[in-house]
């Protein structure tokens, strides 16, 4: 008898430099700014940082998580890409690990660094 074998491989990008060693929490990733690219398609792209007040008030569990442009909402880091095309959709925000910084769609700011100090940003 003649059996097939099924062999799934892993699509996503990966942005941890230690893939062993991190903390995720489900998030609902915003839609709201975010640019359709040539295939009409709005994917926020793993690595880029978000927030939106979602660690330090636990009435907003129910908030979504935004792209920031800066310090003052910088929560995590989204572990893969998310795609928004039809609306806000579920995601993964990484809070605590060890981010390969060349993985990164930009580098982020001295200051996001610093705000997010349960992650590592490694070379």
């Amino acid at each position: 008898m003649k059996y097939t074998e099924t062999i799934y491989t892993n699509n996503r990008k990966e942005i941890l430099k230690f893939p062993d060693h991190y903390v995720n929490l489900a998030v609902t990733v915003d839609d709201t700014g975010i640019v359709a690219n040539a295939e009409g398609k709005k994917i926020v792209p793993a690595g880029t940082i978000v927030g939106n007040g979602i660690l330090t008030d636990i009435t907003k569990k129910a908030k979504k998580a935004v792209t920031t442009a800066g310090v003052s909402n910088a929560e995590g880091v989204l572990f893969t890409d998310v795609d928004v095309t039809y609306g806000p959709a579920a995601g993964a925000m990484l809070v605590h690990g060890f981010i390969d910084i060349t993985k990164l769609p930009t580098v982020p700011t001295p200051e996001e660094v610093a705000a997010l100090n349960q992650i590592a940003f490694l070379k």
